[in-house]
């Protein structure tokens, strides 16, 4: 108790500083002030037409140099500095303090990634599977509250990373990601499939969702790809697949002369449809990094978390000082307005 009675006695709240940080509960009460001029002309008006009582002639070179004669305006000064007090007391001056909780039901993505050696085609830059890294890193640092998982694939399925919230550590594994990560050659879709899916079995979660970025036909592994779709549909598992590159013949390497040489690609689109209709996704096709962008973006806004933010506000009142303060002044008015100082060598 008596630290706040110390605290009413600071002069920081006169200062300028003090004010400008304030926000007014009733910014109207402040345009009072303007009637204190007005007050003190109406007070000075109504002296001049009073009759003093007692009038009292001095030599005018006395009531010029003698500095005295200023005790007159003691009074007055506190008269007017508690109605100044009180106007600021009546706007309320006030501070707030925000506080914004954000709370989320995330949903559960698993991104399944081909790593086979036709993701070294060069008709995305630098290559496919470079532009596919960037874009889902991209993907992943636009999420919030989710969990994201990662299984990459060759000949054979690798599970990279669990399903986690931590972006920083998710993004660190996807920018190691390597052709040499996988000895066996092909392109293990099935296998793919069914790693992500057992990764996600546990899940909790109201939304699980299996994003494929493949370039290939399924053509290695020992799980058939459209039995493991179906087996991630009964999970309740949504499955997006992307097609990535263009068939015919794309950019591959140069030559001795330093000219681009020329492969052969193919794609098998029509399976990776059929996975995306047996996990009731849909299926994208991407044939540059433009359109791979667009793709995870159109991804981004069909599977968002439902985000639920609560707001907070502390208001904390500061009138009571002034008021205090007003009250003050109030009194030394009271107390000086009948005493000598009041009549002072009066004009």
């Amino acid at each position: 108790m008596s630290e706040q009675f110390n605290e009413f006695f600071s002069w920081a709240w006169f200062l300028p500083e003090t004010f400008q940080g304030y926000e007014w509960a009733n910014f109207w009460a402040l345009n009072l002030l303007w009637l204190i001029p007005l007050l003190m002309v109406i007070r000075k008006f109504v002296k001049f037409l009073k009759n003093p009582v007692l009038e009292l002639s001095l030599p005018k070179q006395v009531r010029q140099t003698n500095p005295w004669i200023l005790l007159r305006f003691i009074p007055t000064f506190f008269f007017f500095l508690s109605l100044i007090l009180i106007i600021i007391a009546l706007a309320r001056p006030q501070r707030s303090n925000e506080r914004v909780e954000q709370f989320t039901e995330g949903i559960d993505i698993m991104l399944v990634m081909d790593i086979s050696e036709s993701m070294d085609l060069q008709d995305f830059k630098p290559n496919r599977l470079e532009a596919a890294k960037n874009t889902a890193i991209d993907f992943i640092n636009g999420r919030f509250g989710d969990r994201i998982g990662m299984v990459v694939f060759a000949g054979e399925a690798y599970s990279l990373a669990p399903l986690t919230n931590d972006y920083e550590l998710l993004t660190d594994l996807i920018q190691e990601i390597s052709f040499d990560m996988m000895e066996a050659k092909g392109t293990a879709i099935g296998s793919a499939i069914a790693s992500a899916t057992n990764r996600m079995k546990e899940s909790e979660s109201v939304s699980k969702v299996l994003i494929l970025l493949s370039d290939g036909e399924s053509n290695a592994g020992n799980v058939d790809p459209l039995f493991a779709a179906n087996l991630a549909s009964a999970l309740e598992i949504k499955i997006y697949t992307i097609a990535v590159g263009k068939d015919g013949m794309v950019p591959y390497g140069t030559d001795f002369f330093g000219r681009p040489q020329m492969v052969e690609s193919y794609l098998d689109e029509s399976t990776l449809r059929e996975i995306a209709k047996i996990g009731n996704g849909e299926f994208f096709r991407a044939s540059d990094g433009n359109a791979l962008e667009s793709i995870f973006d159109r991804i981004d806004t069909l599977e968002k978390a439902e985000i639920e933010e609560n707001r907070y506000k502390e208001t904390s009142d500061y009138y009571r000082v002034y008021l205090f303060w007003a009250m003050l002044a109030f009194f030394a008015w009271l107390a000086l307005k009948s005493t000598f100082l009041n009549n002072f060598l009066l004009d």
